[in-house]
């Protein structure tokens, strides 16, 4: 078991580590460029994994809230994955039963996350945090997938920024909470939020304007 816990560590560390230094390399090349599909797809994979090892480190050490924030990681990536999916959506392409279970099981999980915050003595303001947007990430996706008609234009390139950015800040949430001790709770679990979201805020923005989405990144969902 010893073996087996330190190659989890290992492996957690490299793809935490692997993810940290792609993301931003993914958000500076050219979107919708190979390079851009390319370290995406790495940085998926690298989540993937590290979202996965920390289950199993959390959940054989009994840190309930690193087991929340590596299954909100993996949901986030997932979602922001997914969503180069869902381009027409309402028109030609329609929710598939992967799509309603994973966003069902999410919702759960950030229902029961918020409650894990709400109701904790003393009050886990980090988990409430974390809980309500995954609860608001959700509610907002199933809406989507029950409204009739065609998806607000972008909204699917929306998503898939909204995601994978998410997916970051919470690696690097949990990353802060255990690694840098300097910084008193909540706020080592909370900075990346403050810090990123804008950052979130302003790539939505910028690549889908109202007056709908940034051509040069079409190229994105039509390759995938």
């Amino acid at each position: 078991m010893e073996t087996f816990l330190l190659f989890n560590r290992w492996l957690h560390i490299a793809a935490g580590f692997t993810g940290f230094f792609v993301a931003p390399v993914a958000l500076v090349v050219r979107k919708g460029g190979a390079a851009h599909r390319l370290w995406g797809r790495v940085f998926f994979w690298a989540m993937l994994v590290a979202g996965s090892t920390a289950l199993v480190s959390a959940s054989l050490n009994g840190l309930t809230f690193l087991l929340l924030t590596g299954i909100f990681s993996l949901y986030l990536a997932q979602f922001g994955y997914r969503s180069l999916r869902h381009k027409g959506m309402g028109q030609s392409r329609q929710p598939e039963r992967y799509d309603w279970v994973s966003v069902t099981l999410g919702l759960l999980i950030f229902a029961g996350t918020l409650g894990y915050g709400l109701l904790s003595r003393p009050f886990n303001l980090a988990m409430a945090v974390f809980g309500a947007i995954g609860v608001m990430t959700t509610v907002r996706q199933l809406r989507g997938f029950r409204r009739p008609g065609p998806w607000p234009q972008g909204q699917w390139l929306r998503n898939h920024i909204s995601g994978f950015v998410g997916a970051y800040i919470a690696a690097v949430s949990a990353f802060s909470a255990t690694s840098l001790k300097f910084i008193s709770f909540p706020l080592n679990f909370l900075w990346p939020t403050l810090v990123f979201v804008p950052l979130l805020i302003w790539l939505q923005r910028h690549y889908v304007p109202k007056t709908g989405v940034n051509r040069q990144l079409v190229s994105v969902a039509e390759s995938e």
